[in-house]
């Protein structure tokens, strides 16, 4: 037998590995008539032959018929003598087509081809594998749980594929179980040591995005666009829509019926809670928006700096803030300005005022010096800053901040009795 089977059961391997039909039979032709050149110095006289349903593989060579004292090169031309035994009607000029006998390649040679063969295929499945997914990097997709390391969670996708779910894209609550079904967005495709590698993510901001545009029909269809979503992942995030049609509510659209739409996606974000902002061009509006749930009673804004103060009650700064400082420092992302939040006290609380400077015996003059860099020499202009802020604000630690506060709130109180 002259040919040869390169891979067992080709017809399912071709199927299996989604490898389209022309591309497979050029990198075997590829491989075998590399190998051709090897022995017989050119391939431009073979046909290679593979039979894509078997995968059978045929060579021919042709050979131009000359008399046998004219003989150059063997493998280009055949003598007239040994050409009358393949077909006694054959002449001089003529072109002799035979059929190799793979097996004179050798058995080495025969598995040398078929090793590369297998590389090639090996890098073929490589490269469709990162086109698959480069052209689906920002879509949601859903793995199964194969393996739990300490440090990444390794996915399989509906075709076997593996993809890689690292602890720092993952929400801080997030608990999986070998064989769970788990949904992500495509974040990045790269190659590792000639491996592809197709990292997925539940903290981007796009996850979030791709969840309200399967919830929310009106996002899907275009009638409200989402303008910016930031997020600190599982405790809160602000997503600034904005509508196109007047007569559609976006932040409405967005909840649902009594949340029906935005609780789904709370559920997946593992109780991420979600504000949904009206956009606006109105830059002191969107902060107000920004800042929910907390309520504002006035705001000085410099808009060339970028820098908003914003005036609350008392009971309203710590909404302002959120846990951890969350709340704002996503307003100030949403926003793109920098946010400071003081005590709305009214004057007519307190009708005088104290220099820090008063103070110096019981507070030492290095912690005056650092509230005076932020703007506050006076009593009353540190008591109206919350704990947080000033720790924010200055270099000193919050006990010392504390410390501080207890003996301004002293003299006010010795001065009342």
């Amino acid at each position: 037998m002259s040919s040869i089977n390169l891979i067992d059961s080709f017809q399912e391997f071709k199927d299996a590995e989604n490898i389209d039909r022309p591309t497979l039979m050029k990198v075997i032709e590829d491989v075998f008539k590399t190998l051709l050149r090897k022995k017989y110095g050119t391939d431009e006289n073979f046909d290679v032959i593979v039979n894509d349903q078997t995968g059978d593989l045929e060579i021919f060579r042709r050979r131009e018929i000359v008399e046998d004292e004219n003989i150059e090169d063997e493998n280009l031309q055949i003598p007239l003598s040994e050409a009358v035994k393949i077909e006694p009607d054959y002449s001089v000029g003529e072109e002799v087509y035979e059929e190799m006998d793979v097996r004179d390649f050798g058995r080495r040679a025969i598995l040398a081809a078929k090793q590369t063969l297998a590389a090639r295929i090996g890098d073929l499945k490589k490269n469709n594998l990162l086109k698959k997914y480069a052209d689906r990097i920002g879509e949601i997709i859903s793995g199964e749980v194969y393996q739990i390391w300490k440090k990444e969670i390794l996915l399989l996708d509906d075709e076997g594929n593996e993809l890689i779910l690292p602890k720092s894209e993952q929400i801080p609550t997030d608990f999986f179980k070998k064989g769970e079904s788990v949904r992500a967005v495509v974040k990045k495709v790269e190659m590792r040591n000639n491996t592809p590698i197709i990292v997925l993510s539940r903290t981007h901001p796009s996850f979030l995005e791709k969840l309200l545009e399967i919830e929310v029909p009106e996002i899907m269809d275009g009638l409200i666009v989402i303008r910016k979503i930031v997020r600190e992942p599982g405790e809160r995030a602000k997503v600034a829509v904005e509508s196109y049609d007047d007569r559609i509510d976006p932040v409405g659209a967005c909840v649902g019926m009594k949340g029906s739409r935005i609780h789904g996606i709370v559920r997946e974000l593992r109780n991420e809670n979600i504000d949904i902002i009206n956009f606006t061009a109105n830059q002191q509006l969107l902060i107000q928006r920004s800042l929910t749930p907390a309520r504002i009673n006035r705001m000085d804004m410099d808009n060339e700096g970028a820098h908003a103060d914003v005036y609350l009650d008392p009971d309203q700064v710590s909404l302002a803030i959120g846990k951890k400082g969350v709340n704002i420092k996503l307003a100030q992302e949403l926003t793109s300005f920098s946010i400071d939040v003081y005590r709305d006290v009214q004057e007519q609380e307190v009708e005088y005022d104290i220099d820090l400077d008063e103070f110096s015996d019981e507070i030492e003059g290095w912690i005056i010096d650092e509230f005076k860099k932020i703007g506050c020499d006076t009593a009353l202009s540190v008591l109206e800053l919350s704990v947080e802020e000033l720790v924010r604000r200055t270099d000193l630690e919050e006990e010392t901040i504390r410390d501080v506060q207890k003996v301004l709130q002293a003299e006010f109180q010795n001065e009342s009795e």
